[in-house]
């Protein structure tokens, strides 16, 4: 009867042990570039360790967020996504509570690719071998390519010398601007550069989103530059709502939808069309005059009124 009895508190020890740690996804199907979370929960907040998600092979990580306290539950999530088909495990991984190991359940993703209808592909007939022995002339056009190309390079190395020295000074006029100035003066810059237009995307939204984060930390001092999407959005509408910036929540929505498309682009391979990238550029203008440093006017003004009357006292 004893041993039952043990047996019985082993059993129901481990089963409370196994409950204390659950992982789950959104879905366990995607497409290629299709992202989902990862969620590992753990019913308890004191002396717990969650290690970084690593060995994941055919996954990315394209997000970690910070964890989260709901309920004395700790929450970790991932933002995934596959760009190779196939099916692939995110592994067990192994949480810490108390200093004591917990182990979880890996789980299967599948990743599915895109069909291509082979039958709508038009079809080119094979050319024959050219069986005619070469002669000076046939060399001649590659010949003359050749010495225009060893000019242009030449030309081009000259240019791109003379160029520099120009683009240096330039940057350090703009650096020495005020902080609204010089991103203004940048975002010019890099409408001139026509990176978009010439199927550059990703690099074009990845200097967007870098002048409008590095304004934000001149203005504001926050450490934008370092800081994800949520994590900036956070601390903004935190400031915003103790009124210690000049902002509106409209403008940091904008702000927030931005960065979440840059973050698209950049991870998911994601491709916005022409009219949605001009919208972007004009949102990240309205985002950079709506978003400012709070003046220090009313101590200023309270100092010189003190002052004043200590004169007429006087």
């Amino acid at each position: 009867m004893k041993i039952r009895i043990l047996l019985f508190f082993l059993f129901l020890s481990t089963v409370t042990l196994a409950q204390q740690v659950k992982v789950e996804v959104d879905t366990t199907n995607i497409r290629i570039g299709e992202q989902f979370h990862f969620k590992i929960s753990v019913s308890d907040t004191a002396n717990v360790i969650i290690p970084k998600l690593e060995n994941l092979k055919g996954l990315e990580v394209v997000e970690d967020y910070k964890i989260d306290t709901i309920k004395n539950n700790l929450i970790k999530k991932y933002l995934l996504t596959g760009f190779d088909s196939g099916a692939y495990y995110i592994p067990s991984q192994q949480i810490f509570i108390r200093n004591r190991a917990h182990i979880t359940d890996s789980i299967l993703i599948n990743v599915a690719t895109v069909a291509i209808d082979t039958t709508k592909q038009k079809m080119f007939p094979i050319k024959a071998i050219k069986s005619e022995p070469y002669t000076f002339d046939d060399f001649l056009p590659y010949l003359i390519w050749v010495i225009l190309g060893i000019l242009l390079i030449g030309g081009l190395i000259y240019y791109l010398k003379t160029r520099k020295k120009e683009e240096i000074s330039e940057e350090e006029i703009i650096a020495a601007l005020p902080p609204f100035e010089e991103a203004i003066e940048r975002l010019h810059k890099l409408d001139e550069k026509l990176l978009w237009q010439n199927n550059e995307v990703k690099k074009y939204y990845s200097e967007l989103t870098e002048i409008i984060r590095s304004y934000i930390e001149k203005e504001l001092k926050i450490p934008a530059l370092e800081s994800t999407t949520d994590e900036l959005i956070d601390t903004l509408a935190d400031f915003n709502d103790a009124k210690t910036i000049e902002t509106s929540r409209d403008a940091i929505k904008k702000l927030k939808e931005l960065l979440q498309e840059a973050d698209l682009v950049k991870f998911a391979k994601s491709k916005p069309l022409s009219h949605e990238i001009e919208e972007d550029r004009k949102d990240a203008e309205n985002v950079l005059e709506n978003l400012k440093a709070k003046p220090v006017i009313e101590e200023v003004e309270t100092e010189t009124k003190t002052e004043e009357k200590e004169d007429e006292l006087e």
